[in-house]
């Protein structure tokens, strides 16, 4: 799909193309479809560009790895998907055990309901003649009714599971807040007795972090049976990879941006080619003399064991999980200082600048937002909180690709865009989500299908094909 500003400019091979990848949560399964198709078509990509979980596609992407992300074990199709952004241990099995208590509780009350029914049952076989066996009915129920709730029976049974059940409850809570002292009292001085900041986000996004993490690792080693290093020296593995091969067929130079919560700034994190390196880390901030290099790290310099830092910062979002910890190095610009980092669903602009910046001449925009809705097109709101939090989190996003579009009209060569027209899949529908309007579920694989089907009728097919370039094929 063209988008307004570039109707009439075509597709070529000539110029330095850039992929930006963005989204958040299940928009990587609709980044995975569309990378597939691109390679599969042997597109020439010389940068790709990533925020969210979009980052983590892009990592996958500049190493020729993306094909860990569609396969049947890689890390959209894998078992581990549908578990991706679960609600915290300690939070579930709190709430469990205070769902227990309830059930207790509620014994006695689903007693005396029972008891309501069996009277009007007594009552409606004494309308039907009937009366011997209400009787009998009533005075058996009564009986029984009477010895539960004699005092030695269920007024002394009941509470005390039900205070065990809340005391291991209270119990989990607190486990979890001392851990969550302690884990902040390692790395960082802080106000650690609110509530929100000892307990932390109520969902973990440790989960995808660790597949991709295992991912990338399998990856760079190969079949060599070797186990998985510290995250910043497999953050210099990579690197070193991507540094020694940059510019052959399926490498590509990359750029993440995240946001410091404690900075409140966007940083950005870059590994790119000789040529725009220099222009790209040296170029003056308009905003705040001197900010450049509080913002733009350069992996393939002293940043070199921030590359995990910041994908996994990408994959924090804001609210629903906990930020994560950044420890700069004391020679660094930032003084040895650790900030909290983590996603800003309204940074596409920033890295569409920072792209600019990069010396992209045109630009394919990919984002799992469907276009935006026409009247009489309303549908009822999530109920779910899970549901609740990813319909705000998607508006956002969806205004935020068309915020861009608009910024950046005429500012590249050709700036396309691969969306669907249609996705009821929230960022945080991992285990898929019935559509009222399709009256179907709709899974992860679908939308990952939904993506490689997009790239080719909206991308490669209409404007790859009608530039008449002649695509160099990529032995893969």
């Amino acid at each position: 799909m063209l988008t307004p500003d570039t109707p009439e400019r075509l597709y070529s091979t000539r110029l330095r193309t850039a992929v930006v990848l963005t989204g958040s949560g299940t928009a990587g399964a609709y980044h995975a479809g569309v990378l597939r198709a691109l390679q599969e078509a042997g597109i020439r990509i010389d940068l790709v560009g990533g925020r969210g979980v979009g980052a983590a596609s892009a990592v996958f992407a500049a190493i020729e790895g993306a094909a860990r992300l569609w396969e049947p074990d890689g890390v959209w199709r894998g078992p581990s998907a549908g578990t991706f952004y679960a609600w915290r241990s300690p939070l579930r099995a709190a709430g469990w055990a205070l769902t227990a208590a309830a059930v207790i509780l509620a014994v006695p009350l689903a007693l005396l309901a029972l008891a309501v029914l069996l009277a009007i049952a007594g009552m409606l076989l004494t309308l039907v003649g009937l009366s011997r066996a209400a009787a009998a009915v009533t005075s058996w129920y009564s009986g029984w009714i009477e010895a539960l709730f004699t005092p030695a029976s269920l007024p002394t049974i009941i509470p005390r599971p039900a205070l065990l059940a809340i005391l291991v409850s209270l119990a989990i809570v607190i486990l979890s807040a001392m851990r969550g002292w302690m884990r902040l009292g390692r790395k960082r001085r802080s106000r650690i007795w609110g509530v929100g900041r000892v307990l932390g986000g109520p969902l973990a996004a440790t989960t995808l972090g660790d597949c991709c993490i295992t991912q990338l690792w399998n990856l760079i080693r190969g079949a060599a049976p070797l186990a998985t290093p510290e995250p910043a020296e497999l953050g210099r593995r990579y690197l070193e990879l991507l540094t020694e091969n940059l510019g052959q067929p399926g490498f590509r130079e990359l750029l993440l941006t995240v946001h410091d919560m404690d900075a409140r700034r966007d940083l950005v994190f870059a590994l790119l080619g000789p040529q725009p390196r220099a222009r790209f880390f040296n170029r003056p901030h308009s905003a705040d003399n001197g900010a450049r290099q509080l913002e733009a790290f350069d992996l393939a310099g002293a940043s070199r064991d921030h590359l995990l830092d910041a994908l996994l910062a990408a994959l924090a979002v804001p609210i629903a999980t906990d930020p994560h910890l950044i420890a700069f190095a004391a020679e660094s610009a930032w003084r040895g200082e650790t900030h909290r980092a983590c996603d800003r669903p309204g940074a596409l602009s920033r890295l569409v600048e920072e792209i600019a910046a990069a010396g992209a001449e045109q630009v394919v925009l990919v984002s799992a937002s469907p276009v935006p809705a026409r009247p009489h097109e309303l549908s009822a709101g999530r109920a779910d909180l899970r549901g609740r939090a990813g319909e705000q989190l998607a508006a956002s996003e969806a205004a935020d690709v068309r915020d861009v579009i608009e910024q950046f009209s005429g500012r590249f060569a050709g700036l396309f865009m691969i969306r669907p027209a249609y996705n009821p899949v929230g960022p945080l529908d991992f285990s898929g989500v019935y559509d009222e309007r399709s009256d179907r579920t709709h899974t992860l694989g679908e939308l990952l299908d939904r993506g490689y089907e997009d790239a080719y009728r909206q991308f490669i097919e209409p404007v790859v094909g009608a530039s008449g370039d002649r695509i160099p094929t990529v032995q893969q």
